[in-house]
């Protein structure tokens, strides 16, 4: 008689139907609560059906398998709940990719090691399904586990965000693969050879790092992206060696999610995955500074508040394009206030969202509607573009790679044929930044020389508080 759920007075069959019926609810909330993170107005609602979801798949599967005692899951909810708030609470909106970076770590730790001890205690009774799906959680798992933390570093700025380029990485790549490939079909027939095993575990783990290490900084929130998806591809494999249908779902839920995540950030790249992981993002040949050469340095035009102020007086239309320097800054609650002074004068101001501005997509959306922009303002590339010739003013807040004309013009760029906000095309250019310096992708950003540009160099909070201070003074 199964004691797990409701005690030993409930018949198995009884047991069973109750567990999947708090599965399906679970699922339907995931589901529900992907749906409403698609708008800032439910976000916050979807983000919350979804931890609820979470709370429930992990309580039950813990009672119900009687793995440990419900004293110890109460204890365990109440530290996981403090660990949650407290990064919750602490890490920065422009640290969340690491963050993420380190979760998808944790998360194909934990699938990697719940199918090794599968394989430990069934040893001698795996069929070949259950072996097959303990092996492929194993190796995308151990993946992710180095890959992730790699990714951390590089975006943390413990391991140097450029490209760390092997000779003949792509070949040690595939011969390592095939070796794991191999030895994971050995292990289908011969489940009880663990030394094996554990030689295809490291040859995962090193795989992980060697995948990532290649991948410039610029690349990485791709990176962190797929392996996202890899996470969830492990939890899926490793709720078919258990038979839990909750995990099955939730897996497959973030494995779908972050593959398409990963084509929206490569299609807005105009970078295919190959060129990614295989490419050495910044350091192709004639790739101005990326490729190491001198900089060439060229007049710019730099203003004050009180110029810009001037500037903006007279505009009609603004457009405004945050960017990672935003984030870094947290401007965005001066960058709302300055656009309610210039719309309390009739001007229109719109943000024009580039799909990897910031280090994740969705980054400036977050951020801007933390200071209540109006969503209906914001603006993607599709729909902006075309309004940048009818604009007066574009003010530039931390954004480069993604208004760098050099995209559109210059065949020799590393980031030639990306897709870029039209920023060039308004009748005038401000661009916030603290120095000169180039964007991620190691490139210099040829809007900044432009006669219509004018530089106003500092952080961008402290900037954009001096620009509504002189508005208000006109």
């Amino acid at each position: 008689m199964n004691d797990g759920l409701f005690g030993s007075d409930w018949n198995p069959a009884t047991v069973m139907n109750t567990t999947n019926a708090v599965y399906i609810i679970a699922s339907v909330l995931f589901i529900l609560g992907m749906k409403r993170l698609a708008h800032p107005s439910t976000a916050r609602r979807g983000n919350q059906m979804a931890a609820v979801a979470m709370l429930m798949a992990v309580v039950v599967t813990l009672i119900d398998r009687q793995i440990v005692q419900v004293p110890w899951i109460i204890i365990g909810v109440i530290v996981g709940a403090a660990i949650g708030l407290t990064l919750a609470r602490r890490v920065q909106m422009t640290a969340m990719p690491q963050l993420v970076a380190v979760f998808n770590g944790f998360g194909g730790a934990a699938s990697a090691l719940v199918a090794s001890a599968e394989l430990v205690r069934e040893t001698d009774r795996v069929d070949d399904v259950a072996a097959v799906t303990i092996m492929a959680s194993t190796i995308i798992g151990g993946v992710t586990l180095t890959g992730s933390f790699i990714a951390f570093g590089k975006l943390q700025g413990f391991v140097a965000s450029r490209p760390v380029l092997l000779p003949g990485r792509n070949y040690i790549n595939a011969v390592l693969l095939a070796a794991a490939i191999a030895i994971a079909i050995f292990l289908v027939f011969e489940p009880d050879t663990l030394a094996a095993f554990a030689v295809m575990g490291i040859i995962a783990l090193a795989l992980g790092v060697l995948l990532v290490i290649p991948v410039g900084g610029a690349d990485m929130p791709v990176v962190v992206a797929l392996l996202n998806s890899y996470s969830g591809l492990a939890a899926a494999a490793t709720g078919f060696v258990l038979g839990n249908n909750m995990l099955i779902i939730a897996g497959s839920l973030v494995g779908a999610s972050g593959l398409i995540l990963t084509r929206i950030m490569t299609k807005a790249m105009n970078r295919s995955l190959a060129n990614v992981m295989l490419g050495g993002f910044g350091v192709e040949d004639g790739g101005g500074a990326a490729a190491g050469g001198a900089v060439e340095q060229r007049p710019v035009r730099s203003v004050s508040a009180e110029d810009v102020a001037l500037v903006l007086s007279y505009a009609r239309s603004v457009i405004v394009v945050p960017g990672y320097g935003l984030a870094v800054a947290q401007a965005q609650h001066a960058v709302r206030e300055l656009a309610d002074e210039l719309k309390g004068r009739g001007t229109s101001v719109k943000y024009a969202i580039h799909p990897v501005a910031g280090r994740m997509p969705g980054h400036m959306n977050v951020l801007l509607a933390e200071a209540n922009v109006p969503y209906d303002e914001l603006k993607d590339l599709d729909e902006i573009n075309s309004e940048f010739d009818r604009t007066d003013v574009a003010i530039v807040i931390g954004a480069n790679d993604v208004t760098n004309p050099a995209a559109r013009t210059d065949p020799a760029s590393p980031i030639f044929g990306m897709p870029i906000l039209n920023v060039d095309n308004a009748n005038a250019v401000v661009v916030l930044k603290r120095s000169m310096a180039s964007g991620f992708a190691g490139v210099e950003n040829e809007l900044f020389f432009l006669e219509k540009t004018m530089m106003f160099f500092g952080d961008a909070r402290a900037s954009v508080e001096g620009l509504v201070r002189e508005v208000k003074a006109l």
